[in-house]
């Protein structure tokens, strides 16, 4: 099992990577999306969490799939750690979903409409787990520190920050690199959520859109100021996938966008940026 980077901050040479499919479709896909990129952060050095949620809560139309059901995903997902030995992250969207969840995974994310939620906050901290809370679409980073603070006053230091872009008029996002320094502030590892901050949120077809094209720039300027981990979501075919497709990165161009965000990474870090 993976060391899980929960200190203050990530100080090893790499940043960490969290990545996955959006949601659980079924135990073929998350078996075989976890081990290849097991296989590029190995070769990397890397340290990866995989990730999948095991219900999509927030769809914007009720024909929109959801999951194969809760515990027949949280099952696969905890096979497929089982076997690869990985360490795991899923979301919570309810707090009575906290305990549950945290019998099968590592990591309790707190989607960013709900980074707000103070009971869901304090259930998720209650766990004992990392939290990894990402910062809300309408909120400043600096807003953030109200997230901290209730995990903390509720015994639990093990908290994570993301990053996903802040809404830009109705149907875009825009990324405020200035957020990543200031949420380090706060003395916790900061994630920036790559993909989903490419998204284009409310197109009237009732589908989220997205500019995949964008990723690598993204990231690149993720790591270039100071982000300390990466979020990224990936399909084995995109065009396929049964959530959050147009946003995914393909699982075949992972390999070559890592290796660049390495090799930016040790450039950032030899100039103490």
């Amino acid at each position: 099992m993976l060391n899980l980077p929960h200190i203050r901050h990530t100080d090893t040479d790499n940043f960490f990577l969290i990545a996955g499919t959006c949601v659980v479709e079924n135990e073929d896909i998350t078996y075989k999306t976890a081990h290849k990129l097991q296989q590029i952060t190995n070769r990397l050095g890397i340290p990866f969490i995989f990730k999948a949620s095991y219900r999509k809560a927030n769809r914007t139309r009720l024909d929109s799939y959801t999951g194969p059901g809760d515990e027949m995903a949280l099952q696969i997902l905890r096979k497929v750690g089982d076997q690869l030995h990985l360490p795991l992250l899923t979301d919570i969207h309810e707090s009575d979903e906290a305990a549950i969840a945290a019998e099968y995974v590592d990591v309790l994310q707190i989607p960013a409409f709900l980074c707000r939620q103070t009971d869901l906050l304090v259930a998720a901290a209650k766990t004992g787990k990392i939290v990894n809370v990402k910062k809300g679409q309408f909120l400043s980073p600096e807003a953030m520190k109200f997230a901290v603070n209730k995990i903390k006053e509720s015994g639990n230091d093990r908290i994570w920050l993301t990053e996903r872009g802040t809404s830009f008029g109705y149907t875009d996002l825009v990324v405020d690199y200035r957020g990543i320094p200031i949420m380090r502030e706060f003395g916790y590892p900061v994630v920036m959520d790559i993909t989903h901050s490419v998204q284009q949120p409310n197109q009237t077809s009732g589908v989220t859109g997205g500019r995949p094209d964008q990723i690598a720039t993204l990231a690149k300027a993720a790591i270039a100021t100071g982000a300390d981990g990466i979020f990224l979501e990936t399909h084995p075919n995109p065009k396929e996938a049964l959530s959050d497709g147009a946003n995914a990165i393909h699982l075949d161009h992972v390999e070559e966008l890592l290796h660049d965000l390495v090799t930016l990474r040790h450039a950032v870090r030899k100039l103490k940026i």
